[in-house]
């Protein structure tokens, strides 16, 4: 799946600064409220079925609850290979979103993170009193990094969101002078202009440009991302990173016939009310790993969005009757 993290000249003994989010494609955590019984079922799942990078943490909420996912997904991503005679599922890298509209939690969860052995951090704008420019957004971005120094420092740019509208390729200029831990932004928005000029205007920089909308990714490695974070690589991984593949291999006729695949997909649930929740119950679906329902205000996905969802995906041959396990389709609703 998402390939190894390149390794430049750490700025010193024990420091992770200079390590890039990997290439390839990275899944955001999405976890049951029994977690322990899910990192138990994750270890037990196919190599092909899993994705070996993760960027945990964007929809949980209390900071407590936060740390704790923390913990329990490095444990994934550190115990590489195997202790005694038990085998454990591995993870590449485990980056940690610490953003929040709190500046000292973010702090308190960077420092966390950093604890624990996490292979980055990365944090968006705060959107309840946002900042106006550049300059205040930048000014908060540095008290969280200075809390973890040494972890390598994302911006998470998803404007749609945090209704931040600071164009990412503005805040790039002159960040590594303020954030010297700074190693990249996932870009979660569908300005290709704005990502494009971000890639342009730093390639003398070794920064990782890790492009987060889905539907969109084929058009967003022509113009230079480096990888991808996305939730649908939870469940469609497999076909993305044969898109990956072919465009690495120059067959874009190819890479196009897989994006266009994952667009149909994408097109047929938003149509229908795609979100967290339904992330959540095709993520139930295709793993056989309960879930569980959102939080409020989210609501709980109906059996109908999960029934044509099913069929979509075997229409498109991205899920087939042996993919699923008994029950899977119960522990969805």
């Amino acid at each position: 799946m998402a390939k190894g993290s390149e390794k430049a000249t750490p700025s010193g003994p024990g420091s992770r600064v200079g390590t890039h989010w990997g290439r390839g494609t990275h899944s955001p955590g999405f976890l049951p409220d029994r977690t322990a019984d899910f990192f138990q079922q994750l270890n037990g799942l196919p190599e092909e079925k899993t994705s070996r990078s993760c960027s945990c943490n964007h929809h949980a909420d209390d900071g407590a609850r936060r740390n704790q996912l923390f913990s329990n997904w490095s444990v994934c991503g550190l115990s590489r290979g195997k202790t005694g005679s038990e085998e454990y599922f591995w993870l590449d890298q485990v980056v940690i979103h610490v953003g929040a509209l709190s500046l000292k939690e973010s702090q308190e969860l960077a420092k966390h993170a950093a604890e624990i052995g996490a292979d980055g951090i990365a944090v968006i704008a705060p959107f309840f009193l946002k900042p106006w420019n550049k300059d205040v957004l930048i000014d908060f971005l540095k008290e969280v990094a200075a809390a973890a120094p040494a972890q390598p420092f994302y911006y998470y740019h998803i404007p749609a969101l945090t209704g931040v509208e600071i164009r990412a390729e503005e805040l790039l200029d002159g960040i590594q002078e303020k954030i010297p831990s700074f190693q990249g932004l996932k870009f979660s928005d569908t300005n290709l202009l704005d990502f494009g000029q971000c890639v342009d205007q730093n390639r003398q920089r070794q920064l990782s440009f890790l492009f987060g909308v889905d539907e969109q990714l084929l058009s967003a490695l022509v113009m230079g991302a480096t990888g991808a974070v996305g939730s649908t690589y939870n469940y469609l991984g497999k076909k993305t990173n044969q898109m990956l593949e072919a465009f690495e291999r120059k067959d874009l006729s190819s890479a196009l016939n897989h994006q266009f695949c994952i667009q149909r997909f994408i097109n047929f649930v938003v149509k229908l009310g795609f979100g967290v929740s339904q992330t959540k119950a095709i993520m139930t679906l295709v793993s056989g790993i309960p879930m569980g329902p959102p939080r409020l205000p989210l609501q709980k996905t109906s059996r109908e969005f999960i029934e044509n969802a099913e069929a979509k995906l075997k229409s498109l041959g991205l899920l087939s009757f042996t993919d699923l396990k008994d029950g899977n389709l119960e522990a969805c609703s």
